[in-house]
């Protein structure tokens, strides 16, 4: 109710607001007929097979569906099977396809009757045949939305045809006098009727509780109700008789047009919904057609095409403009263009043109300073999110006060979006205003290495910055800086060196050979997009990404020790060959589990293979901090799965193990990308002094099919929940942490684990929109470290039904002592701290996910111009922070109390039981 709320005293909604599904309730037929004459089913065998014409209350069904404009506009919707007995009741609500915000104002339900005949018939569809049909106009001569109970009266053996003028007509009877007039102008007051509508309003005043509930007394008027109804029934059907005999509809009075003896006379009961106000038929205001993106025509190119007419040839009975004054009365047809109707006014550009053009090179716009009004506009538009776009009146603004908001880093980037860089004088102006920017942050740095922002400029500016970066904070955007080399204008073609054209290309690769540990990642991401094929990649992308990839070895060359580095890596790319060749052959086997571990053990532990001893010793792709010496044949595990991944136990140079996991067959990327935003996260909070203690484990994507995470020891709930009975999550953790002293019985640095880690896997995957959570990929460590696995789905995709928002599972919060404990009440507190503290952040997370559009990740890839606008929306920024944390309460109330989830979990549970 938009705009009719202003019409006091009237209350009601437009039906354009009313966006509830069409739905009618076929509650039963009334009526009767005389049977057919034995001798006439004799001479008509056909009609010995009808249904109706063998019992009474033979099986029938309904069928609706929504007209308009003599044309069906939804497909029919069908009730189910009812044996009848005793009445032909349905009593059954069906939902049509369409909503009340989208009908015409012409709609009607067309309601038919089926009947069954073997031998088929006139309008029959199969062996259904229309025992009659009805059609109910959905607005009345108001253009009100009907509601309540109807009653319709049923055309025998006619099919609802829903035409404008329809045949079927439902003939509803006037509730306003409750009255109806014969073509003699003679009035028969239906007092059983009247009653009836009375009794009707009574009963939804005493549904929405004005009328107080007394049971032996309601069922006395229920009774007595029912009585009525049948009454009423019987008095309008007579009506119906002796109108249609006024009317000239029957042939014969006493027989019925299909030779039975007696009339006909049928009225099917409906209901419709009932709204608390009335609905007005409302039509659509549409939104103007969308602007064309064709730019406006230079100064030159308008003289251009001046001086050259295309030839036009006018159609039959269309002439154009002649020389002299008769062709002006000439007929001439104007046609509507929408892009040529939705150009750039002249006008307003123009206006544009002067203003940036008195604010270009004026003295005084140094020294412009903004009053309290313009202030506060300013700081509007500096708030905005990074998918904000700005309108013309704000670029103008930003423009006109750019040196005042130099000392504003927040300003920087949407200065670079007020810049009209296609005018060559106004672009070299803002990159020597840019030059004298204050230090921006690096998320403003890495917006600008979007794929928005092409000017070379521009972007050698935001890699100048990200040179103050040191390499540990490097190395939590490189994956997104790897990404960001798409949008640099390299020429894939060209000989010349890379580095001279993309200023970030240099930078990363400077960067990568001086460091291991970025060189190391570098590597690998660079590997992989070499090796994506997809068509979403290009040749070009692939050839820009191998020529990084030979400048970066040879610059790597030339780096101290720098042999060794690359030595280091291709003898990763040997092993991590060799772990693929292993796991594809233990795919392509069909022997059991158990035999093909053997095969894997027996193939490492072979000497001639060189896997159990490293030497010298070597960097792990996953962590290149770890150094290790060699793999354990005896630690070696196949996992029962349809791509079989393998377990492979390294030893490490300080007499460790480092388990891995390596999959073949899988594209890691996706959980790739989702495990670097957890670790992002976990520094982000970190910097709030919010340790909760999150344990992200590495993962490392090799080609585009195959990867390696590590392994951390650690149970699904699953398993837990299968080993212990009451309350299986603590009973583990006591299990392993027992302590008496505690209210729990566990230890209290357990427990604070627990509870700070569930809070902070909530939150994170909450705002990531992580779905397919089950207890299966919800692992808990022996020490209390809660964390989630398996992130197949993100940004809001759940393959079940009625997903919640949020994984927080019953087993979960009784491990805290229940929803009253005050360890719940603290997991509630971090929950609403990491929340606020991450939305500080957002401006990063939304650039890092903006980068990540052409990366091929799969859930990206199904709609990649609004991955970023579902990350938006989680965050809720148009909230203040008390808002949010109200919010974020609600979320997690509603998810403890749903009770779809529970449901899911059990039969994922019976579903994993029956596959082993």
């Amino acid at each position: 109710m938009t705009e009719y709320g202003r019409m006091d005293p009237f209350s009601f909604a437009g039906s354009k607001d009313v966006g509830h599904p069409v739905s009618i309730r076929i509650m039963n037929l009334e009526g009767d007929e005389a049977p057919f004459r034995f001798s006439s089913l004799l001479d008509r065998p056909d009609l010995r097979h009808v249904g109706s014409n063998t019992s009474p209350n033979s099986d029938l069904f309904v069928t609706v569906q929504v007209w308009a404009g003599s044309k069906p506009l939804t497909v029919p919707v069908q009730t189910a099977y009812r044996p009848f007995r005793s009445e032909r009741k349905w009593n059954e609500w069906l939902e049509l396809p369409i909503t009340y915000d989208s009908l015409p104002a012409d709609s009607t339900l067309a309601i038919t009757i089926w009947d069954l005949s073997p031998v088929g018939g006139k309008d029959a569809i199969g062996h259904a045949v229309p025992f009659g049909g009805t059609t109910l106009p959905l607005f009345d001569d108001d253009n009100q939305v009907q509601k309540g109970r109807q009653k319709c009266m049923v055309h025998r053996h006619k099919k609802a045809d829903g035409m404008n003028n329809s045949t079927t007509p439902a003939l509803v009877m006037s509730k306003k006098g409750n009255t109806r007039k014969d073509n003699n102008a003679t009035s028969i007051l239906d007092r059983d009727a009247e009653e009836l509508d009375r009794m009707e309003k009574l009963f939804k005043k005493h549904e929405m509780g004005e009328i107080p509930r007394v049971d032996w007394l309601d069922q006395m008027v229920f009774r007595s109700f029912e009585k009525r109804g049948l009454q009423a029934a019987k008095s309008s059907m007579k009506m119906l008789q002796r109108q249609r005999i006024l009317n000239g509809d029957s042939t014969d009075a006493g027989d019925s047009a299909d030779g039975r003896p007696g009339q006909s006379t049928f009225l099917i009961n409906v209901e419709l919904p009932r709204f608390d106000f009335p609905v007005v038929f409302a039509d659509h205001e549409y939104e103007p057609p969308p602007i064309s993106a064709l730019q406006s025509l230079s100064a030159s190119q308008a003289n251009l095409s001046q001086r050259r007419q295309p030839q036009v040839q006018f159609g039959p009975g269309i002439k154009g403009w002649e020389d002299g004054s008769e062709g002006l009365s000439n007929p001439l047809i104007k046609v509507y263009d929408p892009e040529a109707g939705h150009r750039d006014n002249p006008a307003e550009a123009k206006h544009r043109r002067l203003f940036r053009s008195s604010h270009r090179h004026g003295i005084l716009d140094k020294d412009l300073k903004p009053n309290a009004k313009v202030r506060d506009e300013l700081n509007l538009i500096m708030s905005y999110s990074p998918t904000h776009v700005l309108s013309p009146e704000e670029t103008d603004l930003v423009w006109k006060f750019r040196y005042h908001l130099t000392r504003d880093k927040r300003a920087a980037t949407k200065f670079v979006k007020s810049v009209n860089w296609a005018d060559q004088r106004e672009s070299k102006q803002a990159i020597q205003v840019l030059g004298r920017w204050t230090a921006i942050d690096v998320d403003d740095a890495l917006e600008l290495l979007g794929p928005s922002f092409d000017n070379p400029g521009v972007r050698s500016y935001a890699v100048e910055r990200l040179r103050k970066a040191d390499d540990d904070e490097l190395l939590l955007y490189l994956l997104q800086l790897v990404q960001a080399l798409k949008y640099e204008h390299v020429s894939a073609g060209s000989e010349q060196d890379i580095t001279q054209d993309s200023s970030l290309a240099r930078f990363l690769i400077q960067r990568a050979a001086a460091n291991f540990m970025l060189g190391n990642y570098f590597y690998w991401y660079l590997m992989v997009e070499c090796d994506d094929r997809s068509p979403l990649q290009g040749d070009d992308n692939r050839e820009v990404y191998r020529k990084v990839a030979y400048e970066f070895v040879l610059d790597l060359e030339k780096q101290p020790g720098g042999s060794q580095s690359r030595k280091m890596l291709l003898r990763q790319a040997e092993t991590v060959a060799v772990l693929s060749k292993i796991a594809s052959e233990v795919k392509a086997t069909s022997e059991s589990i158990a035999k093909k571990a053997e095969r894997v053990k027996h193939f490492i532990a072979d000497p001639k293979n060189e896997l159990t001893t490293f030497d010298p010793p070597l960097a792990m792709p996953l962590d290149p901090s770890v150094k290790v010496t060699g793999i354990v044949p005896d630690q070696v595990t196949v996992f029962k799965s349809s791509l079989n991944p393998i377990k492979f136990t390294f030893k490490t140079t300080t007499g460790s193990t480092y388990p891995i996991i390596f999959k073949l067959g899988d594209d890691l990327r996706q959980d790739q990308l989702v495990i670097q935003i957890i670790t992002l996260m976990d520094q982000l909070l970190q910097k709030e002094n919010l340790d909760l203690k999150l344990s992200p484990y590495k993962i490392l994507a090799t080609s585009t099919s195959a990867g390696a995470s590590q392994f951390v020891q650690s149970q699904s709930l699953s398993s837990i929940v299968s080993r212990f009975k009451n309350n299986p999550a603590l009973a583990f953790l006591r299990h392993h942490n027992p302590d008496d002293r505690q209210p729990l019985g566990v230890r209290q640095e357990t427990i604070d684990t627990y509870v700070r880690s569930c809070a902070g896997y909530c939150v994170i995957t909450y705002i990531l929109g992580v779905g397919d959570r089950h207890l299966d990929n919800l692992l808990l460590s022996p020490d209390g470290h809660f964390f989630h696995a398996d992130f197949g789905f993100i940004l809001g995709r759940d393959p079940k039904p009625f997903a919640p928002a949020m994984k927080l599972s019953k087993e979960m919060v009784d491990c805290m002592g229940g929803v009253q404990s005050e360890h719940y009440r603290q997991f509630r507190q971090y929950c609403f701290l990491a929340y606020t503290a991450l939305r500080k952040s957002s401006n990063l997370i939304l650039n890092l996910f903006s980068l990540m559009v052409d990366a091929n990740i799969p859930d990206i890839r199904i709609e990649p111009d609004k991955a970023v606008l579902k990350v938006r929306e989680r965050f809720h920024l148009e909230l203040s922070e008390e808002e949010a944390i109200l919010y974020f309460g609600r979320v997690i109330e509603d998810t403890l109390s749903a009770f779809a989830p529970v449901v899911l979990d059990k039969l994922h549970e019976w579903a994993q039981a029956f596959r082993t």
